[in-house]
């Protein structure tokens, strides 16, 4: 391994892994539903750093003999591969091929295990790593590995049945005394008891079904009882109960929770989920959408086939809750916690950004709040340490419990001074970087302390666990930075909905400090440098790539990744990124506090935020309000100067307009512009007066934007020279007119220049030219003020981060009615004429919840505002679609389950209830114009209205 410094130690040695049987190779699986893992030894390229695939950290470890397994979505042709593995891994006799393994049912997934575990033994392997997927937490695979001979890098059957299980997994900590979230884990047994009783129709059931039950220990309730069976059952692959039964108990559960927590909504989650599928939230007074929603949860975990375990866990959604989850590790007799993760950033149960929570980072910042005299934060910080002490001891004991027997992580829900467990989740996880990159693992010989070795990847310590797990001693965790933070690139619009199709055409090389997982992506023909396209298919999920940043500090991390955003480029064709959302969200994070404390409920309302700035910003008619501000000042300047003025206003044009125009068509980029500024401007008797020189200002939105100049980009991409040459000529002139007054702030500096008599030290002609240079750098940047202004009218600043580090959300940011529109106003739908609806977005189209069930609208149907549609799958999420008006259904364009659609297809012909009115040209111009003219009256020398 390498030493703390990142170079080799003559004090630590790597654990080789193959004592054992040096003469059998290990076998690494992709699963056809994640990403193979990487490893944690970087490839230093471009200054920044790239991680090198699972199969480095193999050679680095002895391994020599292993291969890729791809599902049959994957080509192995670069162009079409869905994995960018296969650009590093290139000889085909390591590369194996299966059907999906998912499957359609559990007789598909059984067979396609079997095939696995036959490909295994047919080429050597002697072990299988599943990467992040479900199948690394599949009891049924693991179990069949192990039964096989072979190794299971990750969590035993005994770990996934005691843990994986959401219902277990809940049952254990209750039984550990650990708090978990209000609602039940026994939909199922509660299903069957319901046409079973009592214990003699149980032992009826289980005669006649010939079902062998596992032993029990002790005295057994007749709810475990039926637990038994139905696990039995599932053996057998029988269905005791149909779906419609489980919809009955589960519909009058939910009646009866929505009836004792009336403020509350709650949660549906299906037991064999994860990774944000299988769950949904019903609103209040939505207790008849149950059944509905139960359909979907089934069909998105693929729990339809004879046998599967359907068990839907009802939970209280607690609506301030933050996630975070703590990663444990552990050999079968001991546990060790390694911090926790903050994912509260998340969407549609996705998550976006996670960050690091170590104890190192929380008493950093606290001892910085409490030298500052924050008194109110300090307190927060301090909770929060506790908290994070008490979930990592959980964490601990719970690991102790179920065996843990490799890498795992222990998810909690936090509510301000509670948290409660929610599940573990036995795989290893996406984000898990997060941890490796502020913990290291140091073993050590019991019987020699000094003899030792450090390990930096959280999968080469599963590696090293599953072939020596027993004999590992419990090691130390030694930190390496107090604080991590990870974006996830994700391929979706600007409402942040899967946008699947796009092909990457081009990405530059990371910079300095930048650490880039992008799976190989990114990288370039090895003979020409010529970088290889990818198509970005949406056969699984939305991640393009992890970007992750370290830091001694939160705020260090914050502002390092915003300046990996800002300088990062990608694009392609038809290729839509959540890159600008980050770079905004940031900004705002920074311009507000760092060490805020968002909800799972935080990403919505922002959204509608940024919605309110673009519904503003697409009111102002750019070149009118420019135009207008320079007939303004010309007015105010003595006749024979207005031609120079108009001279000097027009040479201008692009050097100030240009980036404003991109700001006001792009909200994301406009929110985080405002954040970073803030403080840049105050309102005076409703008007914007600049707290800084506004030309640096322009300045700092150039750098912003990344549009500075510099050789290689397009002229399109930066500012344009001739711009260039008077920006930094206005520069150098007030840097000079500072070093002469040592004027500290724009105020003295304005009112230095303000006074006609020359100052000591400048003759009177001098001076004149200084202040006429000085009105001629200063003349149009009024143009600016429409950026604040377009956020003092959209109420923008209102979503605060208090001082207890809570975020304020204004109540009508909260409104799903608002909050629906304004995704529409960030990412469109296609344009359709009024009689024909439009596939918005590219995927796998359903006509209905489940095979089994109607059709949502066939031809003839009426469907009313807010109906369900169609369902798209893209990127694994199922997204139904509802009407946004009412009509009637002429003709169905597309049938059947599964049909392969495209976004903007036809899907049905129409006849609305009513044509909508459609706003002509004039009347889109009169209103622009009116809008334009309200703000330029707030802006200081504006025209009045």
């Amino acid at each position: 391994p390498r030493a703390m410094d990142g170079k080799p130690s003559g004090e630590t040695r790597r654990c080789p892994v193959q004592e054992a049987d040096e003469s059998r190779p290990s076998f690494t699986v992709r699963t056809p539903n994640a990403t193979t893992v990487k490893a944690m030894k970087d490839l230093e390229e471009g200054g920044g750093k790239r991680f090198a695939s699972v199969e480095k950290l193999f050679e680095e470890m002895g391994i020599t003999g292993y291969g890729m397994l791809l599902s049959e979505k994957d080509s192995i042709v670069y162009r079409n591969a869905l994995a960018p593995e296969l650009r590093q891994l290139t000889d085909p006799d390591r590369v194996h091929r299966v059907p999906d393994y998912s499957g359609a049912s559990k007789v598909e997934r059984d067979a396609r295990i079997q095939q696995i575990i036959r490909i295994a033994r047919d080429n050597g392997y002697n072990a299988i790593f599943a990467g992040y997927g479900f199948m690394a937490e599949d009891e049924t695979m693991v179990a069949a590995v192990q039964d096989a001979g072979l190794t299971f890098i990750g969590p035993g059957v005994a770990t996934v049945r005691n843990a994986g299980l959401k219902d277990e997994a809940i049952r254990t900590a209750r039984e550990l005394g650990i708090s978990v979230t209000p609602g039940i884990d026994n939909a199922t047994s509660l299903t069957l008891l319901q046409k079973y009783p009592d214990a003699d129709a149980l032992a009826q059931l289980i005669d006649e079904h010939e079902l062998e039950l596992e032993a029990a220990e002790g005295e057994q309730t007749l709810e475990q009882l039926a637990r038994r069976v139905l696990a039995a059952a599932h053996e057998r692959r029988l269905d005791l109960y149909s779906v419609d039964e489980l919809c009955a108990t589960l519909n009058s559960v939910v009646s009866g929770m929505a009836e004792q927590y009336p403020q509350h909504r709650l949660r549906l989650k299906a037991v064999g989920g994860g990774g944000g599928k299988g769950q949904r939230i019903l609103g209040r007074g939505e207790a008849a959408r149950t059944g509905e929603l139960v359909r979907e949860i089934l069909g998105e975990v693929k729990a339809t086939g004879e046998g599967d375990n359907r068990n839907v866990l009802v939970e209280l959604n607690i609506e301030t809750t933050r996630h975070q989850e703590i990663q444990v590790l552990g050999n079968g007799q001991w546990t060790l916690a390694m911090g926790g993760r903050d994912c509260s950033l998340q969407m549609h149960e996705q998550k976006l950004l996670e960050v690091s929570i170590t104890q190192e980072s929380l008493q950093s910042a606290l001892a910085e709040a409490q030298a500052q005299g924050q008194r109110q934060q300090a307190q927060v910080l301090e909770q929060e340490l506790a908290t994070l002490r008490a979930m990592e001891r959980e964490a601990e004991r719970f690991g102790e419990a179920v065996g843990l027997d490799s890498v795992s992580t222990f998810e909690c829900i936090v509510d301000g001074d509670q948290h409660y467990f929610m599940e573990m989740n036995t795989r290893i996880q996406v984000e898990h970087r997060v941890t490796e990159l502020c913990y290291g693992l140091k073993f050590s010989n019991p019987q020699r302390p000094d003899d030792s070795f450090v390990v930096e990847s959280l999968v080469e310590a599963m590696v090293l666990l599953a072939v020596h797990g027993d004999k590992l001693p419990r090691p130390e965790r030694v930190p390496r930075h107090n604080d991590t933070v990870e974006v996830r690139l994700n391929a979706t619009n600007a409402a942040l909905q899967p946008h699947a199709g796009g092909v990457v055409e081009y990405w530059s090389d990371p910079m300095e400090g930048e650490i880039r997982d992008d799976q190989g992506i990114s990288l370039h023909n090895p003979d020409t440098d010529v970088f290889m396209k990818y198509t970005l298919a949406g056969a699984y999920d939305s991640n393009i790539a992890l970007l992750l940043s370290v830091g001694e500090s939160r705020p260090d991390c914050y502002r390092h990744m915003t300046e990996v955003l800002r300088r990062t480029t990608i694009s392609g064709r038809d290729l839509a990124t959540n890159r600008e959302f980050h770079y905004g969200l940031l900004n705002w994070l920074l311009g507000q506090n760092p060490q805020a404390r968002p909800t799972t409920a935080f990403v919505l309302p922002y959204l509608a935020a940024v919605g309110e700035l673009l519904q503003r910003a697409a009111d102002i008619d750019l070149d009118y309000c420019y135009r207008q501000l320079g007939a303004a000042l010309q007015a105010r300047v003595p006749e024979p100067e207005r031609p120079a003025l108009a001279n000097t206003l027009e040479r201008k044009y692009s050097l100030l307009c240009r980036p404003l125009e991109k700001l006001l068509a792009e909200p994301h980029l406009l929110s985080g512009w405002l954040s970073a500024h803030r403080d840049s401007y105050r309102l005076v008797d409703g008007k914007i007066r600049w707290n800084r020189n506004p030309l640096e200002l322009l300045v700092d939105s150039y750098h912003f934007l990344d549009m500075d100049f510099r050789q290689g980009p397009p002229a399109a991409e930066m500012i344009w020279d001739h711009d260039d040459r008077l920006l930094q000529a206005g520069v150098s002139f007030y840097e000079e007119l500072k070093r002469r007054f040592k004027a500290p702030d724009w105020e003295q500096m304005q009112s230095h220049l303000a006074a006609s008599k020359a100052p000591l030290g400048f003759g009177k002609a001098l001076w004149r030219r200084v202040r006429g240079a000085h009105a001629g750098y200063q003349s149009g940047l009024d143009i600016l003020a429409l950026l604040p202004l377009v956020a003092e009218a959209s109420g923008y600043f209102q979503l605060r981060v208090e001082q207890d580090l809570g975020i304020h959300i204004p109540e009508r940011l909260q409104d799903r009615d608002l909050q629906q529109r304004m995704l529409r106003l960030l990412a469109p739908p296609p344009v359709a004429s009024a009689d024909e609806i439009l596939a918005q977005s590219g995927g796998m189209f359903y006509p209905r919840e489940s095979p089994e069930q109607e059709v949502y609208v066939g031809q003839g149907s009426h469907f009313a505002e807010g109906d369900p549609l169609y369902i798209i799958e893209v990127m694994k999420m199922f997204n139904k679609v509802h009407a946004s008006y009412s009509g009637t259904i002429d003709q169905v364009l597309v049938e059947g389950d599964g049909v392969i659609v495209s976004k903007g297809q036809p899907l049905f012909k129409v006849t609305p209830d009513e044509r909508p009115a459609e706003e002509s040209a004039q009347e889109i111009l009169a209103r622009r114009r009116r809008c334009s003219d309200e703000l330029l009256a707030q802006v200081e020398g504006g025209s009045e209205p």
